[in-house]
C-alpha cells in the first residue's frame, strides 16, 4: 500500500541539480525517490562493492551513469564522490540551458552527510528534511487510531505491510541504527551508557532539559550528556526546542525542553508493549504532548514552511506547550491535552501581556480523538489542516 508523503510536491517543483533527501533509516526515502520518478536509476551504497568503487574512482563510479538521472542511496558513505558530482554539475550547466533535477541523493547519517556536502556541494543543493510518516498522512489514507500512532510512530512500513509486530519492529530498530550505527558514526564509547541516556531521555519528553541530572543518572558528566543530545539531534532523532524569548520576556524560563521526532522510539524506549496500558499511565500526558509537537514540526518540514516552534513558560508557573512563530508578527498558541478542555484564558497570563501587548496570540486546544473542529478545540488528526488554514 502506498501512502503518499506531503513532501511530494515540494520535491517535484525543485530544478536543483542535485536534491538531497535527509532523514532516518526507514523513513521511507527511498519508496519516495522511486515513486516520484522511476526513471532514476538507483544505487545503493550499502553495497560493500559500489561504495569502494565509488570512493576508490569516483569518475569511473559516475560514467557507467552517463546521460541518465542517477539516485545514490547512503550517498554519505563515499565521501571521494561529491567532489565528481560537482564537476559533473558545473559541466552540465555550461552546456545545457535547462534546468533539470540530476541527482537525487540520501543518507540516514546527517553527521557524514552534512561535513560532505558543505565542503563539496555548497550552493549546489536543495535538501528536503524527510521524517516518518506523519498523522495527517496516515489518517488520509488508513483509519488508525491515535493511540496506535502514538504507541508504534510513523514508520512507514507498519502501515504498509500488514502482520508485522511493531515492538519487535522498533527494538530492532533500536538495537540496530539507534545502538550500533550512531554509537559507531559519533564515535561514543560508553554504549552501556547511551543506551541508559536514551531511556532516560525518553521518560523526559516534554520536561525542561537538565544536563546534569541526565549526566548523573547515565553515569557520565554533564558535558556529555550535552554532546549526546547534540548528537541525537542531528540524527533527526530527538528536538531540542527553545524557549521563546525577546528583550521584554526576562521572566520566562530559559531551559530548552527535548522531544522525540517520532513517538514510537519514545514509547518503545520507555518500556511499552502495545498501546493500551499507555491510556492509564502518568506518561500518557507526556507522550501526548510529544505527538503533538511531532506533527508540528513535521508539517513544517513536510510544507518547507518558514515557521518556528518554541515553548512558553514564566517563573510565575505561566506555562504554554507550544508557540508557533509564522512570522515575526503572526504567532499561535498551541496547548497539548489528552482529552477535550476549555480554553485558557491567556490574556490574563502576566508574561503573555508584557510580551505581547494588546496583540495576544490566537490559543488553540489540540486533543486526541474527534473529526471535527470545534471552536478552539482541535482534533490531532486535523491540526495541520488548521495550521495550514
Amino acid at each position: 500500500m502506498w501512502i503518499k508523503r506531503d513532501i511530494s510536491d515540494k520535491i517535484v517543483e525543485s530544478r536543483r541539480a542535485v536534491q538531497i533527501i535527509r532523514g532516518p533509516r526507514q523513513c521511507g526515502k527511498t519508496s519516495l525517490i522511486l515513486k516520484l520518478d522511476p526513471s532514476f536509476i538507483e544505487v545503493s551504497l550499502d553495497d560493500p562493492q559500489l561504495r569502494e568503487l565509488a570512493n576508490r574512482d569516483p569518475e569511473v563510479f559516475l560514467s557507467q551513469f552517463r546521460g541518465r538521472k542517477l539516485f545514490i542511496d547512503e550517498v554519505q558513505y563515499a565521501p571521494n564522490l561529491f567532489p565528481s558530482i560537482k564537476r559533473q554539475v558545473d559541466l552540465w550547466k555550461r552546456t545545457n540551458q535547462s534546468q533539470q533535477t540530476l541527482y537525487r541523493l540520501t543518507g540516514s547519517n546527517q553527521i557524514l552527510l552534512d561535513k560532505n556536502v558543505k565542503e563539496s556541494l555548497a550552493g549546489r543543493v536543495s535538501y528536503f528534511d524527510m521524517n516518518t510518516l506523519s498523522i495527517h498522512e496516515i489518517r488520509k489514507h488508513l483509519d488508525v487510531p491515535i493511540q496506535t500512532i502514538l504507541y508504534q510512530g510513523g514508520w512507514p512500513e507498519l502501515y504498509a505491510t500488514e502482520g508485522i509486530n511493531a515492538k519487535d519492529y522498533l527494538d530492532d530498530y533500536i538495537n540496530t541504527y539507534v545502538e550500533k550505527d550512531i554509537v559507531l558514526s559519533a564515535g561514543i564509547q560508553k554504549r552501556a551508557e547511551f543506551l541508559k541516556f536514551l531511556r532516560l531521555l525518553a521518560g523526559r519528553v516534554g520536561q525542561l532539559v537538565d544536563y546534569a541530572s541526565l549526566g548523573r543518572e547515565s553515569g557520565v558528566e554533564a558535558k556529555t550528556a550535552k554532546e549526546w543530545l547534540s548528537v541525537l539531534e542531528q540524527m533527526n532523532l530527538v528536538c531540542v526546542t527553545q524557549p521563546y524569548s525577546t528583550n521584554m520576556s526576562s521572566r520566562l524560563v530559559k531551559a530548552p525542553k527535548v522531544y522525540f521526532i517520532d513517538t514510537g522510539l519514545a514509547a518503545r524506549l520507555q518500556g511499552w508493549s502495545s498501546p493500551g496500558p499507555i491510556l492509564t499511565s502518568p506518561q500518557q500526558g507526556g507522550l501526548f504532548e510529544n505527538l503533538v509537537y511531532s506533527e508540528i514540526y513535521k508539517a513544517i518540514n513536510n510544507f518547507r514552511l518558514d515557521w518556528k516552534i518554541y515553548h512558553w513558560r514564566s517563573r510565575d508557573n505561566e506555562e504554554i506547550d507550544f508557540l508557533i512563530e509564522k512570522d515575526p508578527s503572526t504567532f499561535l498558541f498551541v496547548e497539548a491535552k489528552v482529552s477535550v478542555q476549555r480554553t485558557p484564558n491567556i490574556s490574563k497570563y502576566r508574561e503573555v501581556r508584557r510580551v505581547f501587548g494588546e496583540s495576544i496570540p490566537e490559543v488553540i486546544i489540540c486533543h486526541q480523538e474527534g473529526d471535527r473542529i470545534l471552536e478552539k478545540n482541535v482534533p490531532v488528526a486535523l491540526l495541520v489542516d488548521r495550521l495550514l488554514a
